[in-house]
């Protein structure tokens, strides 16, 4: 099996020969100006994610993580403070949440769409609950809709983890409701695999409505500082730098085609397995009812799913397990007193989900490949 005949999970390359050359011009645009960080460049990417999420501003920052954490400082946290979310997501989702004084507070996830349930969300608010944090997993939105009012009337912000989902939306109130527009804040991540990277690391906190809320998030991002060397709180150093953002700027304008393209992919996924006869084996992601899924993994549960990746690795098919142990699971919120058995959903997930290749310039031949080759598993294994 040789390198040239390996199908990734992603390809970068292929997607940067797509916007060459605009890359470079707008790379050599930032070097002409010698200006690298925040500036004309990020406060452009701003208004202009503003403009396509709908909310009022949008503030860069260093990583998605730091989005995360950007956010959680906001919200004031106290010990004894309660941030609800989901065992079934990438660490920092958590980790924002204890490194800002906050306690993690588990709740179970569907299924069928991966996503934190809004039942088990209900069912886990006290009166110390501070904020829910629903996690937008693999390019779906939580319905946020069920719960958005009642929270809203007990004073509990929502800060969505939009990482995974830019471009995505529900349809609330009669109108196209993007990822990031519905809660209190939106965390993004501009890590390079998602649907909008950039070539290093980026994130952004999107606020649709509360303009005082943005201008503090634009003070933490820089050390607490409103006027420099003058500093009203202890913040972080957070800053987007120009060349993503003028990176991130070219790549804005292809967000939309580049999410049809991976809509595309996943039909022809669906459509592949279910003409192999593998859908009593395989289980595709699900579309939920008044969304739109922008597919930033394809995310399938697989019966005997670590034989499965073994065998597909061993045919030239790279695959991804997102996640393998939920996050009660994890040796460094032990003092949490989670336990296997106490979030079943997530840890069935945990046993059975597998990330098959996923990429807008993925290519139809590389897909039948992908599809034969587990059918060919199943089918050796009777």
């Amino acid at each position: 099996m040789t390198d040239s005949s390996k199908i990734p999970s992603f390809d970068l390359t292929r997607n940067y020969a797509r916007v060459k050359e605009e890359i470079n011009v707008a790379v050599l645009r930032v070097l002409e100006t010698q200006h690298f960080i925040l500036g004309n460049e990020v406060e452009a990417l701003e208004r202009e994610l503003a403009a396509y999420l709908e909310v009022k501003n949008t503030v860069g920052c260093a990583s998605g993580t730091d989005a995360l954490v950007l956010a959680m400082m906001a919200l004031d946290l106290k010990p004894g403070d309660e941030v609800i979310t989901t065992p079934f997501t990438f660490f920092a989702t958590a980790s924002c949440i204890t490194r800002c004084g906050g306690k993690p507070v588990f709740a179970d996830v569907d299924p069928v769409t991966y996503n934190i349930s809004s039942e088990d969300i209900m069912a886990k608010l006290t009166p110390r609950t501070r904020a829910v944090l629903p996690v937008h997993l693999f390019g779906q939105m939580c319905p946020l809709e069920e719960i958005r009012d009642e929270l809203k009337s007990r004073g509990i912000a929502i800060v969505e983890d939009c990482a995974q989902a830019i471009g995505a939306h529900r349809m609330i109130d009669g109108r196209v409701a993007r990822s990031g527009s519905v809660g209190t804040m939106g965390c993004f991540s501009f890590f390079p695999t998602k649907n909008l990277g950039c070539y290093g690391d980026g994130g952004m906190v999107s606020i649709p409505k509360d303009e005082a809320l943005a201008q503090r998030i634009k003070s933490l991002r820089v050390h607490g500082a409103t006027t420099t060397y003058f500093h009203e709180e202890v913040g972080i150093n957070s800053r987007l730098d120009a060349l993503q953002a003028a990176i991130l700027r070219v790549r804005l304008r292809h967000l939309e085609g580049w999410n049809e393209e991976r809509r595309i992919v996943a039909e022809r996924y669906m459509l592949l397995m279910a003409e192999k006869g593998l859908l009593d084996l395989v289980t595709p992601p699900a579309e939920l009812a008044g969304g739109r899924h922008v597919y930033h993994q394809y995310v399938v549960r697989a019966k005997r799913r670590d034989e499965l990746q073994s065998f597909l690795d061993a045919r030239g098919v790279t695959t991804r397990v997102y996640y393998p142990l939920p996050l009660h699971l994890q040796h460094c919120f032990s003092y949490l007193g989670g336990k296997k058995g106490d979030f079943p959903v997530s840890e069935m997930l945990a046993d059975e989900v597998l990330a098959l290749p996923m990429f807008p310039e993925l290519l139809p031949e590389e897909q039948e490949r992908v599809v034969n080759e587990i059918a060919d598993f199943y089918a050796s294994r009777g």
